[in-house]
């Protein structure tokens, strides 16, 4: 399947759902519910919706996350752009972003749920559309060599409790809590639920700029990733879906990639994209199965059991990548100087 079959597939897959999201007419409800399964659920996990029980939270959130039955293994597909963005001039695109996931979970005896993932990103020439391994720097007017994010494993707990923060390889130190898990619900048109959730970070980098001298933004990471998901309700009350199908989007704002060889210049990266869950490997882009697959079938598959450490992009850069060289004389682009004040008339 190539990319352009596919982006015509998801556009209608993608509109349909919401088109369905939006308005449920009587006959196909009735159809609905003419096909849902009888007798008892396979699967114990609370329906009755409830915005302030955090039991309720955990179990929906991981049934919008992943898919609560063992057994099977959720597929999410995202795709969009990364702008950048610097002092004194416009937002910038400088390429498209097309990645998948593959995650499993299993039931821990308290009831959380043990989410396990591993996902690939591939960064594309906005122009060709082409998966890149080489990109000009419009900043530095280098060439520099594209490595695109592979994070095997990402796993964390869905509890009734808030976990905290990811530690990535303990760079990020939190004490675990006891508040209650509740995320940012609200009710919908037309029989649909729209949630928030994000975070915002700031820890120590483990690209340290005094032996990453080019690939460091600093001593100090800072990351902000927002979600949102929009679900049908019916949905959310049918005690024999284990997965909640959604559209999503996803923004993130985060320094400069380390392979760009930005060093510590001003500015930042914006990531803007949609999600929502495939049928696995055939609804994929050909091209990013083909590259997921080059790199190992690993890719491919959700982890069948836990381990780690679980880590960002940034962690396994500094594990798998070396430092580049830096030039005699070299130092970070700087963005333009800012424009003149603009001349004001005088009366």
């Amino acid at each position: 399947m190539d990319d352009n079959t596919f982006s015509r597939r998801e556009s209608l897959r993608m509109a349909a759902l919401v088109a369905g999201m939006a308005a449920v007419p009587a006959t196909a409800a009735a159809a609905t519910k003419a096909k849902a399964p009888k007798g008892k659920p396979k699967f114990d996990f609370i329906t009755k919706i409830d915005f302030k029980d955090p039991k309720w939270t955990r179990d929906t959130y991981a049934r919008i996350d992943a898919d609560i039955d063992p057994s099977k293994e959720k597929c999410g597909w995202i795709k969009g752009k990364a702008m950048g963005v610097r002092p004194n001039e416009k937002v910038r695109k400088l390429f498209d972003v097309e990645g998948f996931s593959f995650v499993r979970t299993k039931r821990l005896e308290d009831g959380s749920y043990r989410r396990m993932l591993r996902e690939v990103v591939f960064y594309r020439d906005p122009v060709t559309g082409e998966i890149m391994k080489e990109w000009d720097n419009p900043y530095t007017g280098e060439r520099v060599k594209v490595v695109p994010i592979a994070n095997d494993p990402f796993n964390f707990t869905i509890s009734e409790f808030i976990q905290g923060p990811p530690s990535y390889g303990g760079l990020q130190n939190a004490e675990p809590t006891k508040i209650p898990f509740l995320q940012d619900w609200e009710f919908g048109p037309n029989g649909t639920m729209m949630l928030q959730t994000g975070i915002d970070m700031i820890y120590p980098n483990a690209l340290q700029p005094d032996k990453w001298v080019r690939e460091s933004s600093g001593v100090m990471n800072r990351v902000s990733e927002h979600f949102i998901y929009t679900v049908k309700r019916e949905d959310v009350e049918n005690p024999h879906l284990t997965h909640i199908p959604h559209v999503g989007a996803w923004s993130r704002v985060t320094p400069w990639l380390p392979w760009m060889l930005m060093g510590q210049a001003e500015g930042m990266i914006n990531y803007f994209t949609h999600f929502t869950t495939v049928a696995g490997e055939k609804e994929l882009p050909a091209d990013i199965v083909a590259a997921a697959r080059a790199m190992d079938e690993k890719w491919l598959h959700a982890p069948t059991e836990d381990y780690g450490p679980s880590l960002s992009s940034l962690e396994n850069y500094a594990r798998e990548q070396t430092p580049a060289p830096v030039p005699a004389g070299w130092s970070p682009p700087k963005p333009p100087a800012p424009a003149a004040p603009f001349p004001v008339k005088k009366p």
